[in-house]
Formats: structure tokens, sequence, C-alpha cells
């Protein structure tokens, strides 16, 4: 009796580990995943450096907004102020967005996209640990290692690309703030777009 309720308690607590979702202003969840090239890619291969997190799907027409060029100008400007860009793709085989690693680098080719590194997610182990919900869905990660910013991409959840001109640009602003020592003003807003087809 007293095995059974021990055992019971500690299935209760590790289901409750693998359903945590990353806290803003906590460590980021350490990951090694593999990018579009075949190769490993790990968290902590970036400390010291800022991280950004952006979960895509190609098909989504939430990600196809930002792709008629916010998203391009967003990473191109992120990069060039010595951050990492990291464009997950958590698609399962056979659902919207799945890509092999050579049909992610044409992607980025095609769209002009600056992503340091694709990520492939095919398990979708990755956006699970980061409880990533959405496409996009954007996660920054300080020098330290610590999430500082979890949610949307800008304020008006809509796939019309006229919006983005109107809307607050949430992941600009966390990153200048963050870069410029401050506070991030706006550390969790919620993400919008297509459900992550896991």
């Amino acid at each position: 009796m007293r095995l059974a309720a021990l055992l019971s308690a500690a299935a209760l607590l590790l289901g409750s580990a693998a359903d945590a979702v990353p806290k803003v202003g906590s460590p980021a969840p350490a990951f090694s995943a593999t990018d579009s090239a075949g190769q490993a890619v790990t968290l902590s291969a970036y400390r010291g450096r800022f991280v950004v997190l952006e979960w895509t799907n190609a098909g989504c027409p939430f990600v196809q907004k930002h792709y008629q060029g916010n998203m391009q100008a967003l990473q191109k400007e992120a990069t060039a102020q010595g951050a990492a860009w990291l464009s997950v793709i958590s698609s399962a085989p056979g659902k919207q967005g799945h890509v092999s690693g050579a049909e992610a680098d044409a992607l980025t080719r095609q769209r002009g996209a600056a992503p340091s590194k694709v990520l492939l997610d095919p398990s979708g182990t990755l956006g699970r640990l980061y409880a990533a919900k959405t496409t996009p869905h954007l996660f920054i990660v300080d020098p330290h290692g610590t999430l500082i910013y979890a949610g949307g991409i800008d304020s008006i959840a809509s796939a019309d690309v006229d919006d983005i001109a109107r809307a607050k640009p949430y992941v600009k602003i966390a990153l200048a703030e963050a870069m410029a020592g401050l506070p991030v003003s706006e550390p969790v807003t919620p993400p919008y777009g297509c459900s992550v087809k896991y």
C-alpha cells in the first residue's frame, strides 16, 4: 500500500516536471538539437550571447505574414548586434511544415532569411521543453542563460501583413531593452499563430 502511494506520488512529480512551462526570470531550459546541416547545437554553446528562439512553420499564414520582410529584418538586426537567432521547426513527419535539412536550407535562401541556425525538432522534444504553442512563438535568453522573454512577435494577432506597422513589436523592444542593460518591460506576452504541429 505504501509502495503504491510512493509510486503514485513519483508519477505525479514526474508528470508535473514534464509539463512544466519555462519561467521568465529562471534559467532557460538547456538543450541539444540538430541543425539543418546535421550538426549538434547546444544552448550552452551560446553562453555570453543573447539567443532568440523562433518557432516557425513555412505553411502557416501567420509565419508567412512575418516572412514578407519583418522576420528577416529582425533576424538581421539581432545578429548584427551579436545575438544568435535559432529558428526551430517542430513539425512532426507528415504534418504541415515538416522539412528535411536540405529543404530547410532552401527555404532560408528562398525567403532571404538570416537565422544563425535552423534547428530540426521532428520529435517535438525541444518544442515541448519550451512549451512552444504557436508559429511564430519567440523566446529570448540573455548572455547568462536566463530566459528573459516569452511570447508573441508583436501585439496584433492577425495574418494580415498590413497590421505589422500598427502593432507593438514586442520582440524588437524586448531585445533592444535587454541589450541596453534595461529590464524587459513586457517579458511575457500572448503568442499567436498556428498551433505547433507536434
